[in-house]
C-alpha cells in the first residue's frame, strides 16, 4: 500500500477515535501530579494501553512511575516519548498543580499516535514495533536520564516527541542547552554576631564570595553559556553567625564537553569562597544532568514534511540558538531523535508554564492541535516503517552515535 493511501487510512482512524485521545488529554490534565508522584497518571495510561493490546513493562529505569508499552515485533522500533508530570504554583493562592507545561497534551498525542498505528499494524500494513515510552518527572528530575542510563533506549531505532508551544510557529530543529544542577553546602562555626564575632566562621560569607567568583567568571565564558543560582539557606537570625549556608545553581552550555569544563570552574569558585571565609564546602548534583540535543537532519526533514501533511502551517526548520534544557537531549545521544515544538496558535502572548497557558493544553482549543500532533507522528512513523532506505539511514546514524560514545 502506498504512503498516500496509508495516510488516508490514518486520517480515517484518527477521526473515528479522536474523542478517546481527547479523553486521555483531559484525564491527565485533571490528575495534575508532580514529578515522581504521577501514580494516578501512570496507572491510567498503563490501563489504557493494556486495553488496546500493548505489552506493558513497569516500572523501568528504577523509577516507580516510569513504564514502557510495546506493540508489534522486531525492527524498526520507534519510541514515542510521553510525559505526564505537572508543575506547582498555580491558582489564587499559588498552591495548585497545573499542566501549563502541556505534558497532559504530550501524553495524549503519543497515546493517539500509538493507537492509530497499532490499528494499521493489525491490518498487516507494516512490520516493526510501536513503543510508548512513559517518561516521568521531566520538570523536577529528568526521568529520561534514568531511562537512558538503565539502557531503556538501547534497542530503539528512532524517537520522537511533539511538545506544545505558544504562538503559531512550529519549530522542528529544536536545539537545547546541556545543564548541570549543583547544590553547594558551606559549614562554618556559629557564634554571637555582636558579642563574640571573632569566634565565628561565617558560612554565608563563603556563599557570597562564591557568587562574586561566578560573576567574575561570566565575562570569560562562551556566549551560549548560562550560570544562575539562588541562596536557599542563609542563616536563621541576624545576630547569629551562620554556621550553615546553601546555594543551588544551574550551569548550562550548548555543548556537553564544554559544560563539563564550565561546571568545574563553578565548583572552583565555590572552593575559593570556602577558603577565603575559612569554611568547609561540599557539593552534589541535586537533579539529573541533561545533555544538549544532537540534531538529526534526516528526521528533521521527515517530520517537517509530516507536519505539512497533517495540515500544520508555518513550520520552521532553521537552527535557532538554544535557550532551555530538556532530558530529551540525553535520548538523542543514544538513538536518532527529533523533538519539536508545535505552536498551538494562541494570540494572547501566553507562554508555556504560565498560568494563562493552561486553557490551551486541553479543551476545544488544545484538542484541535492534539489531532494534528497525532497525525504528524503517525505519518512520521509510517514513513520509517515502510521505507527501507530511511531505515538504513537511521541505522547508520545510530551506529555513529554508538561509535561517538565508545570513543568518548
Amino acid at each position: 500500500m502506498e504512503n498516500n493511501t496509508l495516510f488516508d487510512l490514518a486520517r480515517q482512524i484518527e477521526q473515528e477515535n479522536g474523542t478517546l485521545y481527547e479523553t486521555v488529554c483531559q484525564q491527565i490534565y485533571d490528575y495534575a501530579e508532580l514529578g515522581e508522584q504521577e501514580f494516578q497518571s501512570s496507572a491510567y495510561l498503563k490501563e489504557q494501553l493494556k486495553a488496546i493490546g500493548f505489552r506493558v513493562t513497569a516500572p523501568i529505569g528504577g523509577l516507580p512511575t516510569a513504564f514502557r508499552a510495546d506493540y508489534g515485533d522486531g525492527h524498526p522500533k520507534i519510541a514515542f516519548l510521553a510525559e505526564y508530570d505537572a508543575l506547582p504554583g498555580y491558582g489564587p493562592n499559588q498552591d495548585q498543580n497545573g499542566h501549563a507545561c502541556g505534558h497532559n497534551w504530550i501524553a495524549a498525542n503519543t497515546f493517539g499516535a500509538c493507537d492509530v498505528l497499532r490499528r494499521i499494524y493489525d491490518d498487516n500494513q507494516f512490520s516493526g514495533t510501536i513503543v510508548y515510552m512513559g517518561c516521568p518527572a521531566e520538570e523536577m528530575l529528568g526521568g529520561k536520564v534514568n531511562l537512558v542510563n538503565e539502557g531503556c533506549f538501547e534497542d530503539i531505532d528512532a524517537a520522537i516527541q511533539i511538545h506544545i508551544s505558544d504562538g503559531d510557529t512550529t519549530k522542528v530543529a529544536g536545539q537545547s542547552l546541556a545543564i548541570d544542577s549543583v547544590e553547594f553546602t558551606y559549614h562554618g562555626v556559629s557564634s554571637h554576631a555582636a558579642g563574640a564575632p571573632e569566634r565565628g566562621v561565617n558560612a554565608l560569607d563563603a556563599c557570597y564570595l562564591m557568587f562574586d567568583g561566578v560573576n567574575a567568571l561570566r565575562q570569560h565564558v562562551t556566549p551560549d553559556a548560562r550560570i544562575h543560582g539562588i541562596i536557599t539557606n542563609g542563616g536563621l537570625a541576624p545576630n547569629v553567625v551562620p554556621a550553615l549556608a546553601q546555594s543551588k545553581w544551574f550551569v548550562r552550555a550548548a555543548d556537553r564537553n564544554y559544560l563539563n569544563e564550565l561546571t568545574q570552574k563553578v565548583i572552583n569558585c565555590a572552593r575559593g569562597g570556602a577558603i577565603m571565609a575559612g569554611a568547609e564546602m561540599e557539593w552534589r548534583y541535586f537533579e539529573n544532568s541533561y545533555d544538549n540535543m544532537k540534531l538529526n537532519q534526516t528526521l528533521i526533514d521527515l517530520v517537517t514534511d509530516c507536519f505539512h501533511e497533517a495540515g500544520v502551517e508555518n513550520v520552521d526548520k532553521s537552527f535557532l540558538p538554544p535557550s532551555g534544557s530538556t532530558d530529551v537531549g540525553n535520548v538523542s545521544w543514544v538513538c536518532p531523535t527529533v523533538m519539536t515544538n508545535m505552536g498551538i496558535g494562541n494570540t494572547d502572548c501566553a507562554r508555556c508554564h504560565e498560568e494563562a497557558f493552561l486553557q490551551y493544553v486541553h479543551g476545544e482549543y488544545g484538542f484541535r492541535g492534539l489531532h494534528k500532533a497525532v497525525l504528524t507522528q503517525v505519518f512520521f512513523a509510517l514513513s520509517i516503517y515502510t521505507n527501507h532506505g530511511l531505515q538504513a539511514s537511521i541505522a547508520e546514524d545510530k551506529r555513529r552515535l554508538l561509535a561517538e560514545r565508545n570513543a568518548g
